[in-house]
């Protein structure tokens, strides 16, 4: 049963739902300086931020960065193929709807209660070409035809931790098999010092990837606080240059590694297997006060 408490948006107030879904408690939050904007928290944690009005608008850092692997993955306004493992609020599938219209989507998100209340509170587009699955985000993948996307977006959490058979060499086999030659593998990754996960992930894509960049907040990289960094991975040769830029420029600047100094960053790591693959750490509490 949900329920709702106040917000204060100008003079008017807007009220939060809160409802519990498969995943913990949901909240749905108003933004106080959008008027069709809300963020989504589970248990807390900040999940999604969505603009109903200006789907292209993207609040979270990490989102802004996946933002820019989808701008460079295609020509400005080609229609994509694109699936989205983890679904959240839509805000990426909203964004590619917005910025490339007459792409094809596919969002697997496991929480179907969480997936009820977003079609309810925050509607997509009937317009926009998107499919919601409720499954088990491997799951889903498994179903998505050989060599169908051009993009292939991983943002999934559960109780603020990546699941353990989303980590490893085999989940990225799959992730090739889905993946048209030309695609865009994209992970948000989460860690803090001393950075194990991250570099496992990253000698993972390695071993299945020639081409490889992580985008990040450089106190991350240095293992200096806990926090987000995107990974990006292709057969193809990266937009570098233009990524860097972009990244650069966001008013929460990100750096971006590649090449020697992204081995080097490694520090040895082993690719992960299924058998070995664990969660993700969870977050310390500071990180959402």
């Amino acid at each position: 049963m949900g329920r709702s408490r106040n917000n204060r948006r100008g003079s008017a107030a807007v009220a939060a739902v809160v409802e519990a879904v498969d995943g913990g408690l949901a909240e749905l939050i108003p933004d106080p300086d959008r008027s069709r904007a809300w963020t989504l928290l589970i248990d807390g944690a900040p999940q999604s931020h969505v603009d109903l009005d200006d789907p292209a608008h993207l609040s979270f850092e990490y989102q802004r960065r996946l933002g820019h692997v989808i701008d460079l993955a295609a020509p400005p306004g080609r229609p994509v193929q694109a699936v989205h493992l983890g679904g959240g609020a839509f805000t990426l599938a909203r964004y590619v709807a917005a910025t490339r219209p007459r792409s094809t989507q596919q969002i697997v998100e496991r929480d179907a209660a969480l997936v009820q209340l977003v079609r309810r509170e925050l509607p997509l587009d009937p317009n926009a070409r998107i499919r919601v699955r409720s499954a088990d985000a491997r799951d889903g993948l498994a179903k998505v035809p050989d060599g169908w996307a051009d993009l292939v977006v991983v943002d999934v959490f559960s109780g603020a931790r990546t699941p353990a058979h989303l980590t490893s060499a085999e989940f990225l086999d799959e992730v090739r098999r889905a993946l048209k030659p030309s695609g865009v593998y994209a992970a948000n990754l989460a860690d803090g010092p001393p950075l194990a996960h991250l570099r496992g992930q990253i000698a993972t894509a390695a071993a299945r990837f020639p081409e490889l960049a992580l985008v990040a907040d450089p106190a991350v990289l240095r293992g200096k606080r806990f926090g987000n960094a995107v990974l990006v991975a292709s057969d193809l040769p990266l937009p570098l240059a233009e990524l860097t830029r972009r990244a650069a420029s966001d008013p929460h600047p990100a750096r971006v590694e590649h090449g020697r100094q992204l081995t080097d960053f490694t520090g040895g790591a082993l690719p992960v297997t299924d058998a070995a693959a664990v969660a993700s750490p969870a977050p310390p509490p500071s990180v959402f006060r």
